[in-house]
């Protein structure tokens, strides 16, 4: 199967690590993942079924809007790229609106919009929740016709949610496997780009998520397979789980020196290991 692309550019988009993640994942019958992001896992594989969850409700309103009518959206966004809309005074026009109304429609528009026109693809909000991300000034930004086209006939097979990991996961039932993509943990204590949903993903997330996920494992059966940055504290929380190293190329540095390939960490939290470790024992 040709590997389909996002519609979305997103930081952390996990495109390049699509054939490690699916070589990782048990059979199931419904994939569940709590951090859709551009959904580059759901795109590349075939579940009879799929849960997708993210706090971000523009990402989620987006996906449901694509699903129940593509052919409207897909119409319509076609005509915000153009080259009078490529110009930095409509962009910050076009943000400005987007950040005062709340209609559904038209915030998807421009969703879509300035991810293409905004600066690296980046999603971001300030903490009054507003859209900040700076014009990107590309001399012609791609209109992902086709990719859209196959999410939404890919949509038809999946459930758009907007909520928290924990309610998701509470969702889950024997025979689904869970795939957690979670904002990443920090490379150091400074490095802190972690947070595009306005309200953060803090270190005690990234404990809770850990723990959540063993519980799935070994108390309901459900496989996790969790990917973060490979450092000691992610080596720490998932130490219950199954690691395997990739290599992946990083584009959140502006700076082509910062695209450096660093090492991604892939846990597998299931039953068989689980029964292996004692949950209250640190094997440090």
């Amino acid at each position: 199967m040709k590997k389909q692309r996002a519609f979305l550019k997103w930081a952390g988009g996990k495109y390049g690590l699509v054939e490690d993640i699916k070589r990782h994942l048990p059979p199931a019958r419904k994939l569940v993942e709590p951090f859709i992001g551009a959904g580059s896992v759901f795109l590349n594989t075939d579940y009879d079924q799929y849960l997708l969850a993210d706090i971000n409700p523009d990402l989620i309103n987006l996906y449901n809007l694509l699903k129940t009518d593509p052919e409207t959206y897909i119409a319509e966004s076609k005509r915000w790229f153009c080259a009078e809309n490529n110009r930095k005074e409509a962009y910050l026009d076009i943000r400005a609106q987007f950040n005062d109304t709340d209609n559904v429609m038209y915030r998807s528009l421009a969703f879509l919009y300035m991810n293409r026109f905004g600066f690296n693809g980046l999603c971001r909000y300030n903490k009054k929740g507003g859209f900040n991300v700076p014009f990107g000034s590309y001399k012609k930004p791609y209109f992902p016709e086709a990719e859209l086209e196959f999410f939404s006939e890919k949509a038809k097979k999946a459930t758009f949610v907007c909520e928290g990991y924990s309610e998701t996961f509470s969702r889950a039932r024997k025979g689904c496997v869970v795939y957690c993509d979670p904002p990443y943990a920090p490379l150091s204590t400074t490095a802190n780009f972690t947070s595009y949903s306005g309200n953060g993903f803090s270190l005690d997330d990234q404990a809770a998520l850990a723990d959540i996920a063993e519980k799935a494992a070994m108390e309901r059966d459900i496989p996790v397979l969790i990917s973060n940055h490979d450092t000691t504290l992610t080596r720490r929380l998932y130490h219950g789980a199954d690691l395997s190293v990739v290599k992946v190329k990083r584009t959140i540095s502006s700076k082509g020196s910062g695209r450096n390939k660093v090492n991604e960490l892939l846990a597998l939290f299931h039953a068989e290991k689980n029964q292996q470790h004692s949950p209250l024992v640190s094997e440090e």
